[in-house]
């Protein structure tokens, strides 16, 4: 009675002094050492959770300049960039944090795990290694927070995505099956050599065969025939509980030989290869009582391959375990602005990324039913707008203006203005705070929890009391969150919002604030990619050239991809045809009026080409990463200057086509004379 008694006067104090003390103890780091037993733990924390948050940090984002967001970027260009940026770059942290809402403490329990990732190749894969690129501001940023590149590569958790464990596995189909294969096919004897062995292994075999059938007390002359080989190649041991000889020294056409004249010449033996230590195989000739017992010898020994092999791809899975376990527990996913995050997951987790973001969407819905990511939140609640008031959305600043009481821990956190903000307790192993402090920011682990906190105290704000919340509900479906949940940005910067739920786009409903009103006048059929213009040439100067062919309001905005391409956008559509007409019908003139042309400033030096918005689209859907987008289009096979589009179905008659072949040439004549 009297230990209760001190129990609840030690829980009480803890409450009294909630917003006066503050603890500093590090986040739960895991890597390859503990791996297990914080998997084991997160398994317990994630089946109890209400909601985990999520973040990631990567080897870059970028692989080229012009691969960059830019304002012209259409929604499935945007997806292409994002797929490009996690298929070359590597997640080198991934912070899981789980939070269950505790009522008798009247807070969130928060566990937030950083988890140390680093790509080996375990299993045996087509490729000879993992590669991935690395951009040197990123790792001077985490350098800067104190990032432990050893811990990381040395120490980082490997993973194989299920695509990957599907194709070992079935790698390992085709090795089982050519492993039966093999030992059902008798090796030729091409030459003096094959048959002069043959025979000798003949003689050794049968004279070791019959050693073991002499009813001998010792076996003597077992030991006298073999183990008096001073090249040891002949080793006697057992395997299974039967008689067997180790094969040592013997090339691997000798024991395909041996191999041969066993199944020949031997009802009784069955040769057999199995795996030693340190995954080194090892050849062996077995003593069976039947040929039944070795028959059911060779499938022990094909089980025990199969079994060992699966083993280690098992254990190759690694931290995928994790990403299974969000999936398989169905939980509520808070990430900020994490369409990124989730491509990366995709990838390195789940499988290829698929060419189409209607797909990948498909596929990310299936895996993660409910995920809310907390900018789009802030961005398009009017109850966290006013609250935001003119702060930015980032990570930092959201959790500055929403989570002051926990940002600022050591500090006064019991301001009145913060006294309905919910209160968030930390727990790492056998220690929790009520005001804590991690020491290291911008790690993945902290960043999830400082996501964590931003989403429960936004909660708080539309309206949701947690102190009536009930464990057995799903967070995910709560009526103030519906509007909001599974909604992704594809584009930041046109504010392009995708549905995970459905596939469908929801741009104009849930803009940005911050949209600049240019921007919603985009219209991407309008569009001309140019590129190979002489790199001096500025951007005025081609909107000047191409407005006095076309007339002063023939060109709406111009945008700067790199120093070699600009999209041009006209306000018209049939402008584009015309541009693409004219281009190529000066190229194709090659005459002293073509000199004269105001086009023949872009078109100097033969390099320029030009099309329209689809062909952007086919680029960055290439693999292939050149620093300058000129470069790239010619390394993904571009060969032609222009590439004409057909017109609408209204302007798609052969007069018309003729009608601006002639205009075209026209053009070059008037500009003449006026010159």
């Amino acid at each position: 009675m009297r230990m209760r008694k001190h129990q609840w006067l030690r829980n009480t104090l803890s409450r009294a002094y909630y917003c006066t003390f503050s603890s500093s103890f590090p986040l739960k780091h895991v890597t390859q050492s503990n791996f297990e037993s914080a998997v084991a733990d997160l398994k317990t924390h994630m089946k109890a959770a209400d909601f985990v948050a999520i973040d990631l940090e990567m080897t870059g984002v970028t692989s080229a300049p012009w691969r960059e967001s830019m304002e012209f970027d259409r929604f499935d260009v945007k997806y292409l960039k994002v797929k490009d940026s996690a298929e070359k770059f590597a997640v080198v942290q991934l912070g899981v944090c789980p939070f269950r809402w505790d009522p008798l403490r009247l807070s969130f329990i928060a566990h937030p795990h950083n988890f140390f990732i680093f790509p080996r190749q375990e299993v045996p894969t087509d490729s000879s290694s993992y590669e991935f690129l690395c951009q040197t501001t990123s790792l001077d940023f985490l350098a800067k927070y104190h990032f432990d590149f050893n811990a990381c590569i040395r120490q980082g958790v490997s993973y194989l995505s299920r695509g990957q464990e599907d194709e070992a596995l079935r790698r390992l189909n085709l090795r089982y099956e050519n492993e039966l294969s093999e030992q059902a096919r008798d090796v030729p004897l091409v030459s003096i050599t094959d048959i002069l062995f043959s025979e000798r292994m003949k003689n050794r075999l049968r004279e070791w065969r019959d050693g073991l059938l002499k009813d001998t007390s010792g076996g003597s002359q077992l030991e006298g025939s073999f183990l008096n080989d001073s090249n040891q190649q002949f080793q006697n041991i057992f395997y299974k509980m039967r008689p067997a000889l180790s094969l040592n020294g013997f090339t691997s056409h000798q024991l395909r030989l041996i191999q041969s004249v066993t199944k020949k010449h031997f009802k009784d033996l069955a040769s057999v290869r199995v795996e030693g230590e340190s995954s080194c195989s090892q050849q062996l000739v077995v003593y069976t009582d039947s040929e039944s017992d070795r028959d059911l010898l060779k499938k022990e020994v094909m089980d025990d391959y199969r079994r060992q092999a699966e083993m280690k791809i098992k254990a190759a899975i690694g931290f995928r375990h994790v990403i299974d376990l969000l999936s398989s527990e169905k939980k509520l996913i808070v990430g900020h602005n994490c369409f990124l995050d989730l491509a990366h997951i995709h990838s390195k987790f789940l499988g290829p990324l698929p060419l189409e973001a209607e797909e990948f969407v498909y596929s990310v819905n299936k895996c993660f039913p409910y995920i809310i990511d907390t900018k789009i939140l802030l961005n398009t609640n009017n109850i966290l707008k006013q609250r935001m008031k003119k702060s930015k959305t980032s990570l930092s600043s959201a959790f500055l203006s929403l989570c002051p009481q926990i940002a600022f821990a050591s500090k006064e956190s019991c301001n009145l203005t913060f006294s309905s903000s919910v209160k968030v307790e930390v727990q790492v192993d056998d220690t929790r705070s009520s005001s804590w402090i991690s020491g290291v920011k911008h790690e993945a682990g902290y960043d999830a929890f400082m996501t964590g906190c931003v989403f429960a105290q936004a909660c708080n704000l539309l309206g949701i009391d947690f102190k009536l919340y009930s464990p057995s509900e799903n967070l995910a479906c709560n009526e103030r969150l519906q509007k909001h949940a599974n909604l992704l940005y594809l584009s930041w910067i046109n504010g392009d919002i995708i549905d995970l739920s459905t596939g469908h786009r929801t741009a104009e409903s849930l803009r940005c604030r911050d949209l600049k009103k240019s921007q919603t006048g985009i219209l991407f059929e309008n569009i001309v990619l140019i590129w190979g213009f002489p790199s001096k040439l500025k951007t005025a100067v081609i909107k000047d050239r191409i407005s006095k062919v076309f007339g002063p309001t023939s060109v709406t905005s111009i945008c700067r991809l790199d120093e070699t391409a600009v999209f041009v956008q006209f306000s018209k559509l049939k402008l584009v045809a015309d541009f693409l007409v004219v281009k190529e019908t000066l190229e194709r003139s090659n005459d002293a009026f073509s000199v004269l042309h105001p086009l023949s400033t872009i078109l100097e030096g033969g390099n320029t080409c030009a099309a329209s918005y689809e062909t952007y689209k086919d680029i960055c859907s290439s693999p292939i990463s050149k620093l300058l987008f000129a470069d790239q289009a010619e390394a993904v096979g571009i060969r032609w200057k222009t590439k004409l589009v057909e017109r609408k179905e209204e302007l798609e008659t052969e007069e018309q086509g003729s009608f601006h072949e002639e205009n075209a040439a026209n053009t070059i004549s008037v500009y003449v004379g006026q010159n």
